[in-house]
């Protein structure tokens, strides 16, 4: 069955201080198990089209682990994916071996070297869940980690900038707040209260790559601890784009792990989860977050320097 989810509820954007407004990019170490091997999917940046997979859906069960891997690729970057209908997404992600998925999503979005993505966010913080979710744009850039945010002004917080170069100062951030504050610019921990202030992740939980490494790190917590996970896949249509929904749940939830219950939305264009909703022990809602695009970008050294004229440092 699909689901209509609205864009307002799940446009969801990080309250965040200039000292915590952004996106973890720093690269994930994966287990051996999802380490990338010859048989490797086509790369993120292929300009080729890549023909659609010859195997059925249906029979995608019954490939090797690397071959899964492979197929799903595939069927992504070819759209076979998306023609798929409600009932054959469900069965071929149940069929497929418990670490494809995994793979698949390592192999994923990290593989950027510098990207350009929107997203909306929210958190609870101290108890209280925000009115009016952040929506941000950001860009991303490695070797050195590199930063620029800005709050958009159909979100909490707007007009909020912030840039993060770990090269020059890798324990603070640059930036402003929004409204009358924009005209003071100044430097903050990324530990510090003001940080905390709006949210309880530091700059390194917040973007794709925070997300595939919680999926994977408590995935193999559930390896090496024994327990039993519980999982859902459904089908639904959130933001206007249909995603595999992903709902686990653990039986003994926090602290052992990150949340008592998670839904992963897994966009079928991309491969990442464009949609995640976790839950406390009490069954409520402590964070939600939605990537709306995410564009791999070539930046010079003015995107991540206060003085661009585009920006209002």
């Amino acid at each position: 069955m699909k689901h209509r989810l609205s864009a307002r509820s799940h446009r969801l954007r990080p309250r965040l201080l200039p000292g915590a407004l952004f996106v973890t990019v720093a690269l994930l170490s994966a287990p051996t198990a999802f380490a990338q091997n010859d048989d490797r999917p086509p790369p993120l940046d292929a300009a080729s089209a890549v023909k659609p997979p010859t195997t059925p859906a249906s029979q995608v069960g019954k490939l090797t682990l690397d071959q899964q891997v492979k197929w799903l690729r595939a069927a992504q970057k070819s759209g076979t994916l998306e023609k798929l209908e409600d009932a054959q997404l469900v069965a071929l992600f149940k069929s497929l071996d418990p670490l494809t998925l995994p793979r698949y999503i390592k192999e994923g979005p990290n593989g950027y070297p510098s990207y350009e993505f929107t997203m909306s966010r929210s958190e609870r913080i101290r108890g209280i869940w925000p009115d009016k979710p952040d929506h941000m744009l950001v860009r991303v850039a490695h070797d050195p980690l590199r930063i620029y945010a800005k709050w958009l002004p159909d979100g909490a917080h707007a007009g909020q900038e912030i840039i993060y170069d770990e090269s020059k100062r890798s324990d603070e951030t640059f930036g402003h707040l929004g409204g009358i504050m924009n005209v003071m610019p100044l430097w903050t921990s990324l530990t510090g209260a003001l940080a905390r202030s709006q949210s309880n992740h530091s700059v390194r939980d917040l973007g794709t790559e925070y997300v595939a490494d919680q999926y994977l790190s408590e995935g193999k917590k559930y390896s090496q601890t024994g327990l039993p996970r519980s999982v859902q896949i459904d089908v639904k249509t959130i933001d206007d784009v249909r995603v595999v929904a992903f709902t686990f749940e653990t039986p003994v939830g926090q602290p052992q792990f990150y949340a008592k219950k998670e839904t992963l939305g897994l966009d079928l264009r991309h491969p990442f989860f464009r949609t995640i909703e976790s839950y406390d022990n009490d069954g409520k809602i402590f964070e939600q977050i939605v990537f709306e695009s995410i564009t791999p970008k070539t930046f010079d050294d003015s995107t991540f320097d206060p003085n661009n004229k585009d920006y209002k440092f």
